[in-house]
């Protein structure tokens, strides 16, 4: 397999330091606010790419962070601690608002069908090994004490900006020149280990340090959550562009100093999600969450298949028009799989034509992580010259990777056929969709409309009417006809 590595600016084959055995690691959220959709986009391509090493026969252990303190506004060592400004806002604890946008972020992740790391490790439980860390930093002269802070000296490596080609956009993040200048920095590249003096009076979370009663920096504790449960060599490091700089030259800076080795030998970089007007935030105007696609309509995993047919180094423009038509291609895909006849069984002829089509698709991804022209491989699948068993088993094995619920969306579909047809069939009744609805949905709501079907077939008024109610509530207006009926958003 060959990635690009961010670190050579160049693809390279995947070596892990242990032979069969990928440590991997994720930068996970700042759990201060919802994930908008542009940050779901990064974890969904590691959600891919670490699910294609458990495919290719690798044994991955995948850690990843929650930062609940550290993390300020600017994402240098200015500006507002993110969990109190979060807290601030809603009126709640910092800790209420950490449990909050975590369970909220795993929730989101539910719907995409992103994986759970096999360690989930927030910040503030970590806060021995950062002091631990720090003071072998400090003793072995890469840190120093100023103005009641700890910083790492930058000047004591051979090379700081190991990103150094990285766009001037990317790595100004932070680094902007209407932030004031820290006086206490014998350098202006280093940075904040431990805070003892807070940037504000009302710092919420603080703990005993040997530098005073303090809080620690963002940039150590990917470093320190890494080492504790990966051990001092990891595979590869993953998170979004724009945590190139400064957080992860600072990861590397600070592992490396205090390992006295390299630490991470690839690093995966998911670019940026952009709308029309520019890169998404959450500062900016248009704040795109998984609920308000749900709201409008869309099964989330449309939008992983959209993120899926681009590139993971491409930045993606984000708009409805985009995501209708993934929509309809994520529908067509589904009713086309949903087609195949599932009680057949894969004859013997069938291997050699599934052998190649499973090596498309490992091709596809071992090229840099290819996931347009493993998508395309499905569409290959279909018109392969193989019984529709051997299709359905290539989907559902491919779909291991994809993660878009192929294989479930179509048994929905059938059944959803078979219900409207019955209800056709045996009661002169039709049952109406809109073309563009997902399968799983609509065999819901076929299933509800049936049983409003027997409700007013038995003069059971109520119950028709709690069921019209209920799904008026979620949005869905009926339309009905003398044998049948229509529903819509």
């Amino acid at each position: 397999m060959k990635l690009y590595n961010s670190l050579s600016h160049r693809k390279e084959t995947f070596v892990p330091h242990e032979p069969g055995k990928v440590k991997m690691y994720t930068c996970g959220p700042t759990v201060y606010h919802f994930a908008h959709i542009g940050n779901l986009r990064s974890y969904i391509m590691e959600d891919v790419l670490e699910k294609y090493f458990r495919y290719a026969g690798y044994d991955v252990t995948r850690v990843m962070n929650i930062t609940d303190v550290g993390h300020l506004s600017s994402d240098a060592d200015t500006g507002e601690d993110k969990m109190l400004k979060g807290a601030r806002r809603e009126h709640k604890t910092v800790l209420e608002i950490a449990q909050f946008y975590t369970d909220a972020f795993f929730d989101d992740c539910a719907k995409l069908n992103i994986k759970t790391p096999d360690v989930v490790q927030p910040a503030t439980g970590c806060i021995d090994e950062f002091i631990r860390v720090i003071s072998k930093l400090m003793e072995d002269g890469y840190a120093y004490l100023a103005g009641g802070n700890v910083y790492f000296d930058t000047s004591k490596l051979p090379r700081y900006y190991v990103f150094q080609d990285f766009n001037e956009d990317d790595l100004a993040v932070g680094v902007r020149e209407d932030v004031e200048a820290d006086e206490n920095k014998r350098n202006k590249a280093d940075f904040v280990l431990w805070f003892t003096k807070s940037k504000f009076e009302d710092q919420a979370l603080k703990w005993d340090s040997p530098w005073g009663v303090g809080y620690p920096g963002w940039h150590i504790e990917c470093s320190c959550i890494s080492m504790k449960y990966l051990g001092e060599y990891l595979d590869i490091h993953c998170g979004g562009i724009d945590n190139a700089f400064p957080h992860h030259t600072n990861e590397i800076a600070q592992s490396e100093a205090y390992l006295g080795h390299k630490w991470c030998s690839y690093w995966f970089h998911v670019h940026h999600l952009n709308t029309n007007s520019g890169k998404m935030s959450k500062s900016s105007g248009e704040f795109l969450t998984v609920s308000l696609l749900e709201q409008k309509g869309y099964d989330p995993l449309v939008y992983r298949l959209f993120c899926l047919q681009s590139h993971y180094r491409k930045s993606l423009v984000f708009s409805y028009e985009n995501l209708d038509n993934a929509a309809k291609a994520y529908k067509k895909l589904i009713d086309r799989i949903a087609a195949l006849n599932p009680a057949g069984e894969t004859a013997a002829e069938d291997e050699a034509g599934m052998a190649t089509l499973r090596d498309k698709f490992a091709a596809a991804l071992d090229n840099d992580l290819n996931t347009s022209l493993a998508v395309t491989v499905l569409y290959d699948v279909l018109k392969a010259p193989v019984s529709d068993a051997a299709k359905l088993t290539l989907i559902g094995d491919f779909d291991t990777v994809l993660g878009l619920e192929l294989l479930a969306k179509a048994e929905a579909a059938r059944r959803a056929r078979a219900t409207a047809a019955a209800a056709a069939d045996g009661a002169e009744y039709t049952i109406t969709a809109p073309a563009d609805a997902p399968a799983e949905e609509a065999a819901r709501i076929h299933a509800l409309l049936l049983e409003r079907y027997e409700a007013r077939k038995a003069k059971n008024w109520a119950e028709s009417d709690r069921i019209r109610d209920a799904l008026a509530a979620e949005g869905i207006t009926l339309k009905d006809a003398k044998n049948g009926v229509a529903w819509s958003r």
